[in-house]
């Protein structure tokens, strides 16, 4: 069999065409769509690596985010708590001071209106005895009860030490005001004469005298002469008296509350 050589060499430059051609139009085309299709999914891949990076540290972010909320919240609570139990103290203070201002004012009362009543039943004991006495002094001597009382006013200004006697001296000369002569009820002519004259004679003074009456005085009479007082009244052994009974019922108060606790 004899070689045709003209057609090998043909056939081979058909073939080499024909791979020219399949790697000019279709494997370099393959090949770079391949790699190009390589690029874009190590792209892609790149892309979501980094996007999980990213992912991941949010998440991480978050979750210290969440850590210091939850701590936050702690604080917060417990803050709540020491400031509620705070408020509740100052409230519960502030009741127990409430109440001990009550209690205090509620004591202050009872001890002025106790007093407003040993006062009232002073005064009407005072003012009982008074006229008992008088009654008695009419019925049993010769003089009424103002005579006695002038008498005994008489005889402490006549028995002043000479200190105070000076100063009464001095402020019935420098007086701008008439001297003034408080009673319990109104005293009779003959009464204040002698005292008027008594209180002349003593001070050595011609000041003008007016006689006033104060309930308050009891048994008894007070001198004013500008900021200079002489005072002779019943009211003063009243007033011990008072203390003294005071004092008994104060030292009988806690001896009676310790028998009921015994």
């Amino acid at each position: 069999m004899q070689i045709d050589w003209l057609t090998v060499a043909a056939q081979i430059v058909n073939f080499l065409v024909l791979i020219w051609l399949l790697q000019r139009f279709l494997y370099r085309p393959i090949t770079n769509a391949m790699a190009q299709r390589e690029t874009r999914i190590e792209e892609r891949l790149s892309d979501a690596k980094s996007q999980r990076k990213d992912a991941e540290e949010e998440a991480e972010k978050l979750r210290k985010k969440r850590e210091e909320l939850e701590e936050a919240e702690q604080d917060m609570l417990e803050e709540a708590r020491t400031e509620a139990n705070e408020l509740k103290q100052q409230l519960e203070q502030d009741v127990r001071d409430e109440v001990e201002q009550k209690r205090k004012n509620w004591q202050e009362t009872l001890e002025d209106q106790r007093a407003d009543f040993m006062q009232n039943m002073q005064r009407k004991a005072g003012h009982k005895v008074l006229d008992i006495a008088g009654r008695l002094m009419a019925e049993f001597t010769s003089g009424a009860i103002d005579d006695q009382v002038a008498d005994g006013f008489v005889a402490k200004l006549t028995d002043l030490d000479p200190e105070t006697c000076k100063k009464m001296t001095r402020a019935a000369n420098n007086a701008d005001s008439p001297a003034l002569v408080e009673s319990a009820t109104k005293l009779d002519t003959a009464a204040r004469q002698k005292i008027t004259r008594t209180l002349h004679e003593e001070f050595e003074t011609d000041i003008e005298v007016e006689y006033w009456e104060d309930e308050e005085m009891l048994l008894g009479v007070r001198l004013s002469i500008g900021e200079q007082t002489v005072e002779w009244s019943a009211a003063r052994h009243l007033k011990r008296l008072n203390r003294e009974l005071d004092t008994l019922l104060e030292s009988a108060g806690p001896a009676k509350r310790k028998e009921a606790t015994d």
